[in-house]
């Protein structure tokens, strides 16, 4: 039933796309003294749902039509442009840090979305 509402498969999608980015962000921090390595990131979710969005293709509504894409597109992976160290390696510490804060709050907020979504349609139903 929760599944057919917007606001859940978006909150889904949300925290999906959190984790996603924090796989990303320990892939890299594994690989931080790994010569030649390059950093990567994940599109923010915002330039992820405008791209869905922009009209062009269709539109799969469920996730077994055919075309429909489940995970994360290999479009959404790019490498970072940093600096790289005296090895080639492009892995800042402190930026892979502060943007694993920038996750776990992004996975706070999607979760929150979904507490909130869930207790409204709860009290519209008249169970609390």
């Amino acid at each position: 039933m929760f599944q057919n509402l917007d606001i859940f498969k978006m909150s889904h999608a949300m925290a999906v796309h959190a984790a996603n980015r924090q796989s990303v962000v320990a892939q890299n921090l594994a690989n931080a003294d790994t010569p030649g390595y390059t950093a990567l990131s994940v599109s923010s979710f915002q330039d992820i749902v405008r791209h869905q969005n922009s009209g062009s293709g269709m539109l799969a509504t469920r996730p077994k039509h055919i075309g429909a894409s489940s995970g994360m597109a290999s479009s959404d992976l790019a490498s970072d442009a940093r600096s790289r160290s005296p090895n080639g390696n492009s892995v800042s510490l402190e930026e892979e840090m502060m943007k694993a804060v920038g996750i776990q709050r992004q996975h706070g907020r999607a979760l929150a979305i979904y507490k909130s979504s869930l207790g409204i349609l709860r009290t519209s139903l008249g169970r609390r």
